[in-house]
């Protein structure tokens, strides 16, 4: 991977290269591994998402206009976390608010198998980070 975070292709590329979950699930925590660390200043309540067990901070940011796209900055306390936010910033960062609310993971998360592998609270924290960042895209299209 020559930037960061991978695109989507190159997700579903290596999920495919490898031969069973337990290497998937390293891959993520390698992909957590990479995450650039949130500033602590923006580590506050205001920024936490609610609905994962662990901590999670989601911060936006979008210059004025519809198209504008988001840029998307996470972090967690939880290693495989910071690694399913990488795999949200390959679907989202980037993309205009618009495009955001009409995107939908679900397919990305199939193709990489992780409805059926990630426990039931890490599929609800996963959906929770997707349903703050649609939020933070409405807020800012009606702002």
């Amino acid at each position: 991977m020559t930037h960061f975070p991978p695109t989507v292709d190159e997700l579903i590329h290596e999920f495919q290269e490898m031969e069973d979950w337990d290497e998937r699930y390293d891959y993520i925590i390698d992909l957590g591994r990479e995450l650039p660390a949130l500033d602590e200043s923006l580590q506050t309540e205001e920024h936490i998402v609610q609905g994962c067990m662990s901590t999670v901070w989601l911060v936006t940011q979008v210059d004025p206009g519809e198209t504008r796209p988001m840029q998307i900055q996470a972090d967690s306390d939880s290693i495989i976390v910071k690694g399913l936010i990488v795999i949200l910033l390959a679907h989202y960062d980037d993309k205009p608010a618009a495009e955001i609310l009409k995107s939908d993971p679900g397919q990305l998360f199939e193709q990489l198998g992780l409805n059926q592998h990630l426990s039931p609270q890490r599929r609800n924290g996963l959906f929770s980070m997707v349903k703050r960042l649609k939020q933070l895209a409405a807020d800012h299209l009606a702002a």
